[in-house]
């Protein structure tokens, strides 16, 4: 949020949610209602860290009930 508003943007909203990210943002949208796009950050993790790590972004894109765009910094 901090970063948003440095810049000259507004933030309108912001949420907190503790536990899995990909679970958590799965069920806010849900919550929220019938969503036309979801955008989401990827930091690009290697394959192998993918791997051991799992991807939150490659997890949300294949439970979401609607479409997903991740943008790679």
């Amino acid at each position: 949020m901090r970063q948003v508003e440095e810049t000259g943007g507004t933030v309108a909203q912001a949420h907190l949610r503790m536990g899995d990210p990909d679970d958590e943002i799965l069920r806010f949208c849900e919550g929220q209602g019938e969503f036309g796009l979801l955008v989401m950050g990827s930091r690009g993790l290697g394959p192998v860290k993918r791997r051991l790590m799992g991807s939150v972004s490659e997890s949300v894109v294949r439970h979401a009930h609607c479409p997903v765009l991740v943008a790679r910094s």
